[in-house]
């Protein structure tokens, strides 16, 4: 497995020549992407050492774990110049070639994105285990602000802003990339909040390049969060950006309501959400009650119809992550172009409407 894992980083460090090779003939494809989209940015890594994260996290203790997931765990750390870094490791329950893989392919795909919006791999590290090293998210996850009974309350404001910039690194996956990246597991827990909750979509474990010439994936098996799951995906294993859209519509709900995608009485937010967003007139029941009538109607109306439109049971009428009408001799966009719809059928004014 030594020699696996040697020659899969060498290839993984010379994906980038072939990127910047390239590069030339995908920016004639790409589309106009948000001003902070920076499409040619070459990725920087740093191979730490294992006593580097081994001293930063106090020898991997249990005091400095923050996460864990299906093969993996997440230990805060603070490098000797002070710089607070969080640590992936491989759980050593899950050291099966296939999940080393998936490992691997984390690398390949977040080592190659630059953007506000995605979290940006600091570096890895291959001795005694697979490691990857972040930039530690001061606020945690979406997540653990939203529900967490010691996090303050979220403002509506926070919200909205946390909705737009989710949208943005979205959309730079699927549309500002090299290639397209489908992330397949969009969920308020991978997504972290920097210093000023700026959102940034972390956690690639899942996720897929998609070529230029393809449609779609076809995923054996089906991975990803219960609630979360667009129906073409679990039912078919049909992997491609509308996968994506739909997980995001679930995320915009979350963010709207203050509930989990499935809470404690196993209720699906969906089977909940959807008959409120069929009659204009219940759209206000949908807005989490701890705000107390603290946010803004207009934009209320906006998320929740883009919501409407990325839940669709039908692949092909969910929007796609597209930027329209961008501005980008304007250091804002405004309100209406933060939710990227290329479905145009509706306005947010006939939010009342089923679109199927």
């Amino acid at each position: 497995m030594r020699h696996l894992r040697k020659n899969s980083f060498k290839r993984l460090f010379s994906f980038s020549k072939l990127v910047e090779d390239n590069s030339n003939e995908n920016k004639k494809e790409s589309k106009s992407v948000l001003p902070s989209t920076q499409q040619s940015q070459k990725p920087t890594w740093t191979c730490f050492s294992f006593d580097e994260i081994f001293d930063a996290t106090d020898g991997f203790s249990k005091e400095n774990l923050v996460g864990r997931g299906g093969y993996a765990e997440v230990y805060r750390g603070v490098m000797k110049n002070g710089e607070v870094i969080a640590v992936k490791r491989l759980t050593k329950a899950s050291t099966d070639e296939r999940k080393e893989k998936e490992f691997l392919q984390e690398i390949g795909t977040i080592g190659h994105v630059h953007h506000p919006n995605v979290s940006s791999l600091l570096g890895c590290c291959l001795d005694n285990g697979l490691y990857l090293i972040f930039a530690f998210s001061l606020h945690g996850s979406v997540a653990s602000a939203l529900h967490d009974e010691n996090s303050p309350l979220m403002s509506w404001k926070t919200r909205y802003k946390i909705a737009v910039g989710t949208a943005r690194g979205l959309h730079y996956l699927h549309k500002g990339c090299q290639r397209r990246i489908i992330h397949r597991d969009i969920k308020s827990s991978n997504v972290l909040l920097t210093a000023d909750y700026e959102p940034q979509i972390s956690d690639f474990g899942l996720a897929k390049w998609l070529p230029s010439q393809w449609t779609h994936h076809s995923v054996v098996p089906i991975e990803g969060t219960f609630g979360c799951l667009a129906p073409e995906y679990f039912m078919h294993g049909i992997v491609d950006e509308k996968t994506d859209v739909f997980a995001f519509g679930v995320f915009l709900l979350e963010i709207i309501s203050g509930r989990k995608p499935v809470d404690g009485s196993h209720q699906s937010l969906l089977s909940w959400a959807r008959p409120l967003l069929m009659n204009e007139g219940e759209v206000e029941k949908l807005i989490d009650p701890r705000l107390e009538g603290d946010y803004d109607y207009t934009q209320l109306k906006r998320v929740a119809f883009t919501a409407s439109l990325c839940i669709r049971t039908s692949a092909t009428w969910r929007p796609t992550m597209n930027q329209e009408a961008t501005n980008e001799n304007k250091s804002q966009m405004t309100q209406l172009e933060c939710m990227p719809i290329s479905v145009e059928t509706k306005s947010p004014d006939s939010i009342g409407s089923n679109g199927g």
